[in-house]
C-alpha cells in the first residue's frame, strides 16, 4: 500500500514563490528580457539557415 501525498501544500508554496518572485520583479526587467529572447531567437535562426547553406556548399 503506497501512502496518499497532498499536493496541495507543494503546488501553493510553489504558486505563492512564483507570484512573490514577478511581483519584486521590475517592469524594464521584463521588457529587457523579452527583447532579449527577441533577438536570441531571430540570431538562431539566422545562424542555422546560414549554416545550411554552407553545409550545402560543402556537399557539393
Amino acid at each position: 500500500m503506497q501512502p496518499h501525498h497532498d499536493h496541495t501544500t507543494s503546488a501553493g508554496t510553489l504558486t505563492g514563490t512564483v507570484f512573490t518572485v514577478c511581483a519584486m520583479i521590475d517592469t524594464h526587467d521584463y521588457m529587457k528580457t523579452i527583447i532579449l529572447a527577441f533577438v536570441g531567437a531571430i540570431v538562431s535562426f539566422v545562424v542555422t539557415l546560414v549554416l545550411k547553406k554552407v553545409m550545402k556548399r560543402f556537399e557539393k
